[in-house]
């Protein structure tokens, strides 16, 4: 059913839970998998170097990157590795998903209500709400 799927990452445990997901129904399908995860962009008013802030932003990024590509050799799964910079992570998610042709979206997500989601927000819920691809919560 799924042939190319993106799972996203930022490599806490919860995300971790929607990258093994994701592998598990890509073995299942035969399908490629594509891991993203987002970094923000540098903020002009920051008390960080450029250099420093992006590599910082670097070395989070590869690291949850590297997690997934060890988790897809335990599923038997080639996983291709994507680090995108933008305000919003949601929009570089969608945005990753239809440029690749993906046909789903994993993502985990703590399943908040009411006014906790309210004041973290959700990027979860934005994917939800913009994509054109179906996107597969797991909790």
């Amino acid at each position: 059913m799924y042939k190319n799927i993106l799972v996203s990452t930022d490599g806490s445990e919860l995300a971790m839970k929607g990258v093994d997901h994701a592998l598990g129904l890509a073995k299942d399908a035969d399908a490629k998998v594509t891991v993203i995860t987002v970094s923000y962009p540098y903020p002009l008013q920051s008390a960080a170097t450029f250099d420093s802030w992006n590599n910082a932003q670097r070395e989070t990024a590869e690291k949850a990157l590297r997690e997934a590509k060890v988790a897809g050799e335990r599923y038997g799964v080639e996983v291709q590795a994507h680090q995108a910079v933008n305000e919003s992570a949601a929009e570089a998610i969608v945005d990753a998903a239809i440029s690749r042709h993906c046909d789903l979206i994993v993502m985990a997500s703590h399943g908040r209500r009411g006014m906790s989601r309210l004041l973290l927000g959700s990027q979860t819920s934005e994917v939800v709400s913009h994509s054109p691809i179906p996107v597969l919560v797991v909790r």
